[in-house]
């Protein structure tokens, strides 16, 4: 007996548009992860209250090469990349 039936259309997985990245297995960058997480829950899940947190965690995964370095525009965080700017 098959499990699809005529009207279903075959699942084909596509990998995501910037690839996959690697998991954090030891733990580089927990500390950063649980202060971001800390942050949503005390926010209750507002993420605006929470940007230096998530640009934390994003700038050691790219530290520790768990993610490819990006802009920070491209990331959501052109406010902060022109402050970089200034300051350099």
């Amino acid at each position: 007996m098959s499990s699809m039936t005529f009207s279903q259309k075959k699942f084909t997985p596509t990998a995501p548009d910037k690839g996959s990245f690697p998991l954090d297995h030891e733990g580089l960058c927990k500390k950063s992860m649980l202060k971001y997480m800390n942050c949503l829950h005390e926010n209750t899940d507002s993420n605006s209250e929470c940007r230096s947190f998530a640009r934390d965690y994003l700038e050691c995964r790219m530290k520790n090469n768990l993610m490819a370095r990006e802009e920070w525009s491209k990331l959501g965080f052109e406010d902060q990349e022109k402050e970089t700017q200034k300051i350099n």
